[in-house]
């Protein structure tokens, strides 16, 4: 999909997600005398779809991160030999 393609579906997702929005608004105002939980509803709608409306926008070309072709293990540490420590009492 060629940049441009991608930037017109965001766009035409977030215009549909704003239109949904606003008729949740307008409904909201219409409602609120007649079914007021009904219209709290519509309000909270209204409230929550332009964050969802950003987020779903910017959803897309972005690739998830890969893991390493190949594991590096941890450098080993040579460990001294029994026969290297010597006791405080040996040195005389």
């Amino acid at each position: 999909m060629s940049l441009a393609e991608d930037v017109r579906g965001r766009q035409r997702r977030y215009v549909i997600s704003m239109l949904i929005r606003t008729l949740s608004v307008v409904a909201t105002i219409v409602l609120w005398n007649v079914q007021r939980p009904v219209a709290i509803v519509t309000l909270v709608a209204g409230a929550l779809l332009p964050y969802i409306a950003v987020v779903i926008a910017n959803a897309g070309r972005e690739s998830t991160p890969s893991l390493p072709s190949h594991f590096v293990p941890a450098p080993v540490r040579p460990a001294l030999a029994d026969g290297n420590l010597k006791k405080s009492s040996d040195q005389s």
